[in-house]
């Protein structure tokens, strides 16, 4: 195989892979919004402020950075002991 058709190649399994790369990622249910306050500590969605990575890093319950998917509409309904659930990130 010459590099023209080694670079050929390759082009053709990155391009191949791509939408399979991206579907490979979390990515909420249809009518689902991120709410932040409302996650028990270690049942976030994801990322969870300074000196978390991802899912399950919160280290509180109902941090304020830290969010978890809800049924859209219903987030700011949610009432936990710190309060209502937030659309942004609490401070």
């Amino acid at each position: 195989m010459t590099p023209h058709q080694a670079a050929l190649a390759a082009a053709l399994v990155a391009l191949a892979a791509g939408p399979a790369a991206l579907s490979a990622q979390a990515a909420p249910a249809p009518h689902m919004e991120k709410c932040y306050g409302v996650a028990k500590a270690g049942r976030n969605d994801c990322k969870a402020g300074a000196g978390t990575s991802c899912a399950g890093t919160s280290r509180v319950d109902y941090q304020g950075d830290a969010w978890k998917f809800v049924k859209a509409g219903t987030c700011t309904s949610i009432h936990t002991p710190k309060g209502a659930g937030s659309l942004a990130p609490k401070a």
